[in-house]
Formats: C-alpha cells, structure tokens, sequence
C-alpha cells in the first residue's frame, strides 16, 4: 500500500475529516486532499507529525510492505494520539493538589491540636489552615486548566 492510501486508511480509522486533520498538522484541508490523492507528498517534518499523529513509524508510513502499524494488527484499535507533556504536567499539578489536600484533612483527623500549631507559625493575615488550602486548590485548579488545553488540542 503507499503513502496515499496509508494516509487515506489512517484518517478515517481515527475517525478524522481531512479538516481536523490539517488543523492537527498545521496544514490546509487541500494539502491534506493532494496527499491523500497522490498529487504531493508531506514534507519531512509533515510526515514525522503525522507519524507521531497516527502513532505510526516513519518506516510504515514511507514504504510499501512496510509492517502495519500495531493498532491494526490488534482488530482495528484506534491509533492512540500523543498528548505530549503538557497533559502529564497538568495530571501531575493535579494529582499533587488532590494529595496535598487528602494529606491537610488526615494531619487534622488524627491530630486536632496541629490546626492551632500551622495557624500560629504563619505570618500572614491569612492563617496557615487557609494556605494549605489555598495552595491545593490552586494547584488542582492549575492543573485542570493544563489539561483541558491538551484536550482541547487533539
């Protein structure tokens, strides 16, 4: 199979318009047409964004009899896409604030009295009870804006 019809197969198992795909690519639908149709070939850096894209090698997009790529191999599974690290570090921003608020609830559960100690060792108006928590929810609140960003660009 060449590059047209590897490209034409990938799109639509993913589920992607020739629009979607090119707003992925940085590209126009028409650029995306004249591949799919034979009339050009991506240039590099096209071909590693829509490999990673796809989730596909170079090697199986650029030759024929090239492997097939594992998701079609497994029944026909969606390519998985890359969510690149800006997701992770949201998740991470996240998970830290959702823990660090857990951890803020049980230090009290199991000990009353540290409510007095961390609200008399801060400096600020604000007592160290509201930093603490001030700082979780910003961290979640951080982190679920990272997220939705990465969601928002695949």
């Amino acid at each position: 199979m060449a590059l047209p019809e590897k490209l034409y197969d990938l799109r639509k198992k993913s589920g992607l318009s020739q629009e979607q795909l090119a707003e992925r690519l940085g590209v126009s639908r028409q650029s995306v047409s004249k591949w799919e149709s034979g009339r050009s070939v991506p240039e590099g850096d096209k071909l590693i964004a829509i490999s990673e894209c796809f989730n596909v090698s170079l090697d199986y997009l650029m030759r024929d009899g090239a492997e097939p790529p594992v998701s079609e191999e497994r029944g026909g599974e969606q390519p998985r896409t890359n969510m690149g690290t800006g997701f992770f570090a949201g998740l991470a921003v996240c998970l830290a604030g959702a823990v660090g608020l857990i951890l803020w609830g049980l230090l009290f559960l199991l000990d009353p009295s540290a409510s007095d100690r961390i609200g008399q060792s801060s400096a600020v108006t604000l007592d160290g009870n509201g930093i603490i928590l001030a700082l979780c929810v910003a961290a979640i609140f951080t982190g679920a804006v990272l997220l939705l960003k990465q969601i928002r660009k695949k």
